[in-house]
């Protein structure tokens, strides 16, 4: 793997956080020491047992004269807005609105770009990016156990980065509104000297500049992939490109494991991920569907070098219409550590689905299935988002 090792930088101390059990009190501690200022973007902001609790970290931040930014997506976070948002906007926590949702939802392309980033950054110094909403693990439908999601800490140079883009969206989002009197002022600079061992990047999805930039890191370390690929995709559906460097992969010998969801959250995409289950199993791709819980990483090791964590799943709404951001480390102890974290899961909660399994299911399955795909390729075809997926 050696195509993009100069976009690299070193200097970072990164620690991986598994599920919300690991990841709110750490959140939550780093709010209760910050001194200056806050961002937090998240999709969802749930009026739950773990959404209070975070406000209420929030709330004693701007208690404390910290500048305390808080964005939420206006789809994700619509109960939000008229549940949560006033007491914390009473309190002297200043909050945006991305794309507010005041109608019926619509196929229409600018309804369907949504924040789906979380990442928090406090002072300038340490930051968390992942996959984990502000809810509580416990509230997934039908009360089935925790669900299952990884985010991580990171301090070193890409804060830079990492805040820079969280001003930038506060300040295009604050414009949008007409909210001018939230415009920055009197920013810090962040504190983005090194201070570790970890090399890394920080890679974000938005409809300007960095349209594909997740996807082609993906792309990059899977094409020079030698030995294995272990990705985890809570929603998968990848175009082809994405579809072919896997395939390409296990042609060449590379050992390519999917974590998939198990259990059916969305139906729809449920059974359109099946639909691309013939080809890929066909091709020597292995298949693990996770049915412990509901899956909801969006993680990756490859070769046990390179491995990333972060908001984006390897389907049409993360890698083509919303704004997404993801850490990618290349360390050989970080990949080890994400790597056990999986295969611990698959372990307890996992059942690989083999090629004579998937041709042994129903008919009516398939079909079901071939037929799911179809209309999700229809709708990507409708909003224009078809071409080269």
């Amino acid at each position: 793997m050696n195509g993009s090792d100069a976009e690299f930088q070193p200097g970072h101390r990164i620690a991986l956080l598994e599920s919300g059990m690991e990841y709110f009190p750490a959140l939550e501690t780093a709010l209760d020491a910050a001194r200056f200022e806050v961002f937090l973007q998240t999709y969802i902001f749930e009026n739950d047992d773990t959404g209070r609790r975070i406000a209420a970290a929030l709330t004693r931040c701007a208690r404390r004269e910290v500048a305390v930014r808080v964005m939420v997506d206006g789809f994700g976070a619509r109960e939000f807005v008229e549940t949560m948002m006033p007491q914390l906007i009473e309190a002297g926590v200043q909050v945006l609105v991305y794309r507010r949702e005041l109608g019926s939802f619509s196929l229409r392309r600018h309804r369907l770009r949504r924040l789906h980033r979380k990442v928090a950054v406090i002072d300038g110094r340490l930051a968390f990016v992942g996959g984990i909403n502000v809810i509580d693990d416990m509230h997934t439908p039908r009360h089935i156990p925790p669900r299952y999601d990884y985010a991580v800490s990171v301090e070193g140079p890409i804060l830079a980065e990492i805040l820079a883009s969280c001003q930038n969206l506060w300040e295009l989002v604050a414009w949008a509104n007409l909210r001018r009197r939230l415009l920055l002022d009197n920013t810090r600079p962040p504190q983005a000297t090194p201070v570790g061992e970890l090399r890394a990047r920080y890679v974000i999805r938005d409809n300007l500049r960095h349209r594909r930039d997740i996807e082609a890191a993906y792309l990059d370390a899977i094409n020079d992939a030698s030995s294995e690929v272990l990705i985890a995709s809570a929603y998968f559906l990848p175009g082809r490109r994405f579809r072919q460097a896997l395939l390409h992969a296990a042609a060449r010998g590379v050992t390519v494991r999917l974590l998939l969801q198990g259990r059916v959250e969305y139906l729809l995409l449920h059974y359109a991920t099946r639909g691309l289950y013939g080809s890929l199993l066909d091709g020597g791709v292995r298949i693990v569907e996770y049915h412990s819980s509901f899956l909801h990483a969006k993680v990756a090791v490859i070769d046990g070098v390179w491995s990333t964590v972060g908001s984006s799943n390897i389907d049409p709404f993360s890698l083509l219409l919303a704004r997404e951001a993801n850490v990618i480390v290349r360390d050989t102890g970080f990949a080890a550590g994400l790597r056990n974290s999986l295969e611990r899961a698959m372990a307890r909660g996992a059942t690989e689905l083999k090629a004579a399994d998937w041709k042994r299911s129903s008919i009516l399955t398939r079909v079901t299935s071939w037929l799911a795909y179809g209309l999700v390729r229809l709708m990507m075809g409708i909003t224009g988002y078809s071409r080269h997926h």
